[in-house]
């Protein structure tokens, strides 16, 4: 597992234990999410911590108001996130990337369930085409967000400036393109954050779509390493070219450095950002986990929790 400073061991399970007792549950399985679990923490880095919980008293399942699916809280520089042991497993049924992801964390502060064979029996049978539309949406949302020059309209709605041309935009929108008059009141042009973050996060998607529809057309479906660096070393170049995996190694790198906030521009590219929209269901698609097998797992979560 990867290395983390003691005292920040100690600070999580204070804080993890508090949250215990606040909320009556107990904690099975708490582990790093977000940059430090793959691999691109910089020096500034909060500290993410998801975990899997379940009701000190089993009775509150049935009672009125029952037990929240979601915890949320943050403490100084951390923030928590917590699944309830049935959400979580719902999640893993439906090939969640966020539940996946918690199970192949390589950072993991509290493990009074060892997640080990859950892990690979959710490796083994998760839905490819469900966790490509998850991160090719990702990819796309954050491309559209962050990266591309936008038009707003006074809802709030978005619209990726496509071409600027005399007195008016063509900008794109979810099922195609139209034109903005460049007077129309009703849209405004705003800046954008190109920052080296918002570029890793969408090559980071990207790539991961485009590695799993790439793998799955050979018959394999090869699930991406979590720590990106390891991909980018082990993986990414049966599928991507040198060019592109440097750009995502430069991006990776300075933002371990600590430049993760330096704007600079769209580094990723418009198409690339943009996987396919449709992919064949009879090549990516397969029933996901089954729930019956998972229910066992949720068994023995509740029983860790005791």
């Amino acid at each position: 597992m990867a290395s983390v400073p003691a005292h920040v061991r100690e600070t999580i399970d204070r804080h993890l234990d508090k949250i215990q007792r606040a909320r009556e549950v107990s904690i099975v399985l708490a582990v790093a999410r977000g940059s430090r679990a793959w691999g691109a923490a910089g020096p500034d880095s909060d500290y993410d911590v998801g975990f899997v919980y379940a009701p000190t008293d089993l009775r509150r399942y049935a009672h009125l108001g029952g037990v929240d699916d979601v915890l949320l809280e943050e403490r100084d520089d951390f923030e928590y996130q917590g699944w309830d042991v049935r959400k979580f497993a719902e999640l893993l049924a439906d090939s969640n990337d966020g539940a996946i992801d918690l199970l192949r964390s390589p950072i993991r502060y509290r493990t009074r369930y060892d997640p080990a064979k859950l892990a690979a029996y959710v490796e083994r049978t998760y839905n490819p085409i469900d966790l490509y539309h998850a991160w090719r949406g990702i990819a796309t949302n954050n491309y559209r967000k962050y990266l591309s020059a936008h038009l707003v309209r006074s809802d709030d709605e978005i619209f990726p400036i496509l071409e600027t041309r005399d007195e008016e935009y063509l900008v794109e929108t979810d099922d195609d393109t139209t034109v903005v008059a460049a007077d129309d009141e009703r849209f405004s042009e705003t800046g954008t954050r190109p920052t080296v973050k918002r570029n890793l996060t969408v090559t980071r998607a990207a790539m991961a779509a485009r590695y799993l529809k790439a793998t799955g057309e050979r018959d394999d479906h090869e699930l991406p390493a979590l720590e990106f660096e390891t991909f980018l070393d082990e993986q990414a170049p049966a599928v991507f070219d040198d060019n592109r995996i440097a750009r995502a190694r430069n991006l990776l790198e300075r933002k371990r450095a600590g430049e993760g906030h330096v704007r600079i521009g769209d580094a990723v590219g418009r198409e690339f950002a943009h996987p396919p929209k449709r992919i064949d269901p009879a090549v990516h698609a397969r029933d996901g986990p089954d729930r019956e097998r998972l229910n066992g797992f949720v068994d023995e979560m509740l029983a860790a929790g005791r």
